[in-house]
């Protein structure tokens, strides 16, 4: 998968989605049977669903801006 392909597709998952996989990234990294190996790439999977997060978050951000000036709501 190319980073244009995984960026889309991490642009379909909904924030709650990610929320749930980045409890599963920490549950996973907390287990005692865990390798540093797979330390390292649960670290690395839940650095990407923070990034996609931040992302979307700044999205409606945005969003939410464009609407108070256009529409000249306040606020919140």
């Amino acid at each position: 998968m190319n980073q244009m392909e995984q960026d889309r597709e991490e642009q379909e998952i909904s924030l709650e989605e990610v929320f749930a996989q980045i409890e599963e990234v920490i549950a996973h990294l907390e287990t005692e049977e865990i390798t540093l190996e797979e330390s390292f790439q649960e670290y690395s999977r839940g650095m990407q669903l923070l990034k996609h997060c931040n992302n979307a978050i700044d999205r409606v951000e945005k969003k939410v801006l464009q609407i108070n000036e256009n529409g000249g709501l306040d606020e919140f």
